[in-house]
């Protein structure tokens, strides 16, 4: 049944029923922990926040960090302590997802990977003062695997401290960008309300034409699924499902099947070009890196949101339910203590220009290779899926340019 948003206990700084507009600092002192290229660092800092600490423990990552930040990473996170973090406003981070990707291995929370999320709760409990929010990041993933155990994990670890948590998948194309990608972004505080920050925009899913415009894919999968997306990418990744780091394919409007420069790449994820460029052993491994980094990054444009809705929040309008335990997660929800509601909200906050996939586009694209493309059509003959009218005929069209190229 629905029902309108229940105030929160007084607990709250804020008296219940204002708009939460209050005085808050003009800038947030963030430490980024598991924070890969910092993706959520400079979409908070583009917004008026300052990054204090990151923490991070592959190398190329850790390079491309410092060179931007100007700050040295921590590296592993176990190794972390209290004592050398300070004095934070906000503790954000994109914890791996490997455990709850659907391309991962899918072992949940509890995996060695993901699990690694205890380390924040760890720290949120060891600092003095406490910040006034964690913010994380995660595939949406975690909201059905395992009945949701994931995310049930989380809130009730939390809640459990006395936070009150808020979370919303949202969509990378909402900020104009052709990447399919959803995330689930989950903010807490224990003295504000991250419904304001959260679920302050709505505008609603946008329809995408179908009428020649480019088709992203995976052509790693092909028997399962192929990470379609209709005027872009498919979500960008640090690997295929054999861990191999790989570009997506784009089926261009003139039938070519190509794939993208890792500089549009970097441009999809919203940083700007030559972001992750750094100095590696040989050129194709440094380029793996590359592909890998900005695959495992997060949007910067969502974490920009975020982060203007930090400085700007604003009492939001949504109807909620209770969410039923043991179910999968709803795409947006919040609570405290015992309470859990879910949310009826879009993955699209805000609206801003969309560039079509194929325009987006600013370097040149290299032909999907004829090995790649005629592996990938094998798979497609084996697999029970749908495919767009023209698309396995372009394949073959494909297959054959290839061939007589090689041949010459």
């Amino acid at each position: 049944m629905l029902r309108s948003a229940p105030q929160l206990p007084l607990r709250l700084e804020t008296p219940p029923g204002s708009p939460l507009e209050v005085a808050w600092p003009n800038s947030l002192r963030v430490a980024g922990l598991f924070a890969g290229i910092g993706g959520i660092e400079r979409g908070l800092h583009q917004a008026g926040h300052q990054t204090e600490l990151l923490c991070e423990i592959e190398p190329a990552a850790s390079m491309v960090l410092e060179r931007h930040f100007g700050l040295t990473p921590h590296g592993n996170v176990g190794d972390l302590t209290a004592s050398v973090v300070p004095e934070i406003d906000l503790l954000a981070g994109g914890f791996p997802c490997q455990d709850l990707s659907q391309a991962g291995r899918t072992k949940g929370i509890g995996g060695s990977r993901s699990g690694l999320v205890d380390h924040m709760v760890r720290l949120l409990e060891e600092l003095c003062p406490t910040p006034t929010w964690v913010l994380f990041e995660n595939v949406p993933f975690m909201l059905q695997l395992d009945g949701g155990q994931a995310m049930a994990y989380l809130t009730e670890t939390l809640a459990n401290l006395g936070w009150v948590w808020a979370y919303r998948v949202v969509d990378t194309r909402a900020f104009g960008l052709p990447q399919r990608r959803k995330r689930v972004i989950f903010l807490a505080s224990k003295s504000c309300d991250p419904r304001h920050v959260l679920f302050a925009d709505e505008a609603g899913p946008r329809e995408f034409s179908e009428d020649g415009v480019a088709y992203g894919f995976y052509w790693t999968e092909g028997r399962r699924g192929l990470g379609w997306g209709v005027d872009a990418v498919p979500p960008l990744k640090g690997g295929s499902s054999i861990g191999i780091p790989s570009p997506p394919a784009i089926w261009m409007p003139d039938g070519s099947i190509v794939t993208p420069d890792i500089r549009d790449a970097e441009r999809l994820q919203g940083f700007p070009v030559g972001w992750t460029k750094h100095e590696g052993p040989t050129a194709r491994k440094t380029l793996a890196a590359r592909w890998k980094m900005v695959g495992n990054a997060v949007s910067v444009p969502v974490a920009k949101w975020v982060g203007r809705r930090l400085k700007h929040p604003k009492k939001p309008n949504f109807d909620e339910r209770p969410i039923a335990k043991g179910r999968r997660w709803p795409s947006a929800g919040w609570g405290y203590g015992s309470e859990a509601f879910a949310v009826d909200l879009s993955n699209w906050p805000v609206h801003h220009s969309y560039k079509h996939l194929a325009e987006f586009l600013k370097y040149p694209t290299v032909p999907l290779s004829l090995r790649a493309t005629a592996g990938f059509r094998l798979r497609t003959d084996a697999a029970k899926l749908n495919f767009e009218p023209g698309f396995l005929d372009a394949l073959d069209v494909h297959i054959e340019r290839m061939r007589a190229t090689a041949a010459k």
